[in-house]
């Protein structure tokens, strides 16, 4: 058995013909018991329907570094699996085209300052034209090197920092697929690093044609990666069926705040059964009472408090119960510590 610093607080609600038993645990406490909690997600599910799935980095929130100039690492900034913010350093880049592009917009960029400056009469439309174009074009060369406007403004007064750049970090994310190293010349093109934003994934499942019969965007399915379950928002479908597997890919959208996974982990989809009843609810999630009978733990206000539950289906480590209402938050890891302590405090933890 877990032991805690400090003792647990049990509370009891008044004003009921039966009091319930609150169960109050500090931060600390909460910790060290490895209590998990989540809000269960509405009815409708059934444990037949589901596919295995994949999850993958969300796309809107993946950024790849690919400068479309040849460049040659001078410097490396950061490791691979680093976070970083907007702004940080990531690589120091330079080489011969890159001198080139930067040493033809300093003369692209004051060119246009004279040219812009001088009177209509002396300059004609086309010239002026041709000149703020030009300029244009060598801004949008560097742009393609992924360097930033205060960058780019910088080598106007500074001419002679031509040759070289630090490639910025243009989100808050996590560095992935690191294959820069130092020295290394990269043809235009060539991914440097990925950045990726882990609080948000893709769920990628192949289902067969009735499977996805009747999802749309926006219709809400459940996740099961591990001994967790957490509600995804389908976000799209390829509407084209594979010619070896007959199979259509569906994406959905998870929330990930906490980063408690990443891409390449391995999952199960549940699928939406308006037949389906009650909730589901991974094994970590259910205990038995003193008399038996199966319970879950939901927190409120007051505390985590035992609620008795019927137990309608188990497989593969989810299971499908009636009692709770959906929205309600339950524990879904640490329940079994939960009920041996009130059971040691010798309460009757039913909520009839």
């Amino acid at each position: 058995m877990l032991g805690l610093s400090s003792p647990l607080t049990i509370a009891a609600e008044e004003g009921h013909e039966d009091e319930h038993q609150a169960l109050q645990l500090s931060s600390e406490q909460r910790q060290l018991a490895g209590v998990q909690t989540q809000v269960v997600s509405a009815g409708g599910f059934s444990l037949n329907a589901f596919a295995n799935a994949t999850l993958l980095v969300d796309r809107e929130r993946t950024v790849v570094l690919a400068p479309q100039l040849e460049v040659r690492v001078l410097e490396r900034h950061v490791v691979p699996g680093q976070e970083v913010k907007a702004g940080d350093p990531l690589l120091t880049l330079g080489g011969a085209a890159v001198a080139q592009a930067q040493a033809d917009y300093i003369n692209a960029a004051a060119e246009w300052s004279r040219v812009s400056r001088m009177s209509e009469s002396a300059v004609s439309a086309s010239r002026r034209l041709q000149t703020q174009v030009d300029a244009s074009l060598k801004r949008a060369i560097l742009k393609s090197l992924q360097m930033t406007d205060q960058q780019i403004k910088a080598l106007e007064s500074r001419p002679q920092g031509i040759g070289q750049y630090q490639l910025l970090a243009p989100i808050d994310g996590r560095v992935q697929q690191d294959e820069a190293r130092l020295g290394q010349l990269l043809g235009a093109g060539s991914q440097l690093l990925q950045l990726t934003d882990e609080r948000s994934l893709w769920v990628a499942a192949e289902l067969t044609p009735s499977q996805a019969e009747g999802l749309s965007e926006g219709s809400e399915t459940l996740v099961r990666i591990g001994d967790r379950s957490v509600s995804a928002s389908v976000i799209g479908r390829s509407h084209e069926l594979s010619s070896v597997t007959r199979t259509e890919r569906v994406l959905a959208r998870l929330d990930n705040t906490q980063v408690r996974w990443h891409a390449g982990q391995f999952a199960e989809l549940f699928l939406p059964d308006p037949r389906g009843e009650g909730v589901m609810l991974p094994d970590a999630a259910l205990s038995r009472s003193s008399d038996g009978d199966w319970q879950v733990f939901i927190e409120d206000d007051d505390g985590f408090e035992a609620k008795e539950v019927q137990l309608l289906a188990s497989e593969r480590g989810m299971n499908l119960v009636s009692g709770i209402e959906p929205g309600t938050r339950v524990v879904t890891a640490g329940a079994f510590f939960l009920a041996s302590e009130l059971a040691k405090a010798g309460f009757d933890i039913h909520n009839h």
